[in-house]
């Protein structure tokens, strides 16, 4: 004999979906519970390695650029001297500083272009574990209507490639002057609240200090082929 709908108090023969629909609610609201804090700290973890690797890679684009501009005055210094025994004319040197402006305006263009590629890699080594079946909490949970309902202790988020010197440090690589006002590097530990308690906090922060294990290692940037100058 089938209950009657606990809900509505229908016959099971009606086939209500007023259940279904109020265990998608019990679970939505037990993620929000449960979850958000989690998704909190991996997505200000994930903002905040990627804005490093960028900008570590926009600085590995203008130092080449860079180099490469001052060895072009050079160059023009001497040829300047040599068959003129002057300085080189204003204008060449103008046009050279143009140019070094048009490619780090390039360079800092195409590091953003990479935000997608690189939020996706870390986000890719963030790993949640899960409890086989088999286990005895799993398996037996300590909920018994005898003992009353106990709250449950939410599995931890396991995330790699960061040790605990890293979070302790301040941030490695902050933004050029420049454009600190575009993507600015995450402020000093010391100076934010803990970003888990605090959703509204700042978005850009590092993760809090946390206990859990890391494994992994941080991947280097990749510069550009050496042709990418024009010089």
């Amino acid at each position: 004999m089938d209950p009657d709908c606990a809900i509505c108090r229908a016959p099971a023969s009606h086939a209500c979906d007023c259940e279904a629909k109020g265990l998608e609610a019990a679970v939505q609201q037990a993620e929000h519970q449960m979850m958000e804090s989690v998704y909190t700290e991996i997505r200000c973890w994930v903002r905040a390695h990627a804005q490093d690797y960028i900008l570590e890679y926009f600085r590995l684009l203008t130092d080449r650029r860079k180099a490469a501009h001052q060895q072009h005055v050079e160059q023009l210094t001497a040829t300047a001297y040599h068959y003129y025994h002057s300085p080189p004319h204003p204008s060449e040197l103008q046009a050279a500083q143009t140019t070094l402006k048009r490619g780090i305006d390039e360079d800092w263009k195409s590091s953003v272009q990479r935000y997608p590629e690189v939020l996706q890699y870390f986000f890719g080594l963030v790993e949640m574990n899960l409890p086989p079946d088999e286990d005895p909490a799993v398996k037996d949970p300590p909920l018994s209507a005898m003992n009353g309902a106990r709250k449950a202790h939410r599995r931890s988020s396991t995330i790699a490639a960061e040790s605990a010197h890293e979070r302790a440090r301040a941030r490695r690589t902050p933004p050029p002057p420049t454009i600190e006002r575009r993507t600015p590097a995450p402020p000093p530990m010391h100076a934010i609240g803990g970003i888990v308690g605090n959703p509204m906090g700042n978005p850009m922060a590092p993760a809090p200090r946390s206990t859990r294990r890391q494994q992994g290692g941080f991947r280097p940037p990749t510069a550009p082929p050496q042709s990418f100058y024009g010089y």
